[in-house]
């Protein structure tokens, strides 16, 4: 991937991701949640978290604006955590490490997770397309340019 005009040190989008969601906690408990989860105790049995660390990880993400945290029983209350539309935008990149992790880091047969589409019924898996030409994206192949506006490029001939 080339990088133009690249300053020796500017925060961008990964770096502020990577503050958000840089804990192995935070992105197992954005998985438990993109898997339907979203009570406290479901996600601890699940995850075999101890409660402290979830309570600290669950109020990061709501503070970071990924989860809300709604009550659905009151005498005592108790809450549920569901994603927003941040989160669930997280979805995309979630899958993609997912099959990242299955092709180099699994044992065959190790992994019994599959995506199946309903729509179409058909397993799947992440893939990044140019939301322009629909091409998979290869890094070889990509320009970052930093500025404030990037102006649109014209089509190769």
């Amino acid at each position: 991937m080339l990088v133009k005009n690249h300053p020796p040190r500017r925060p961008d989008g990964i770096e502020q991701a990577a503050d958000v969601l840089g804990d192995r906690w935070t992105i197992l408990i954005l998985r438990e949640a993109f898997y339907g989860v979203r009570r406290y105790g479901e996600m601890a049995r699940n995850l075999g978290i101890a409660r402290n660390v979830l309570a600290a990880r669950l109020k990061a993400l709501v503070a970071g604006g990924l989860l809300e945290r709604r009550r659905y029983r009151t005498d005592p209350d108790w809450y549920e955590y569901v994603l927003t539309e941040a989160g669930r935008d997280l979805y995309g990149a979630t899958v993609a490490v997912l099959h990242w992790a299955d092709t180099y880091l699994a044992a065959a047969g190790e992994h019994e997770l599959h995506l199946r589409h309903r729509p179409c019924g058909h397993l799947t898996h992440a893939k990044v397309v140019c939301a322009v030409c629909g091409d998979e994206l290869d890094p070889r192949e990509v320009e970052v340019e930093l500025s404030d506006r990037v102006p649109p490029r014209a089509p190769l001939a």
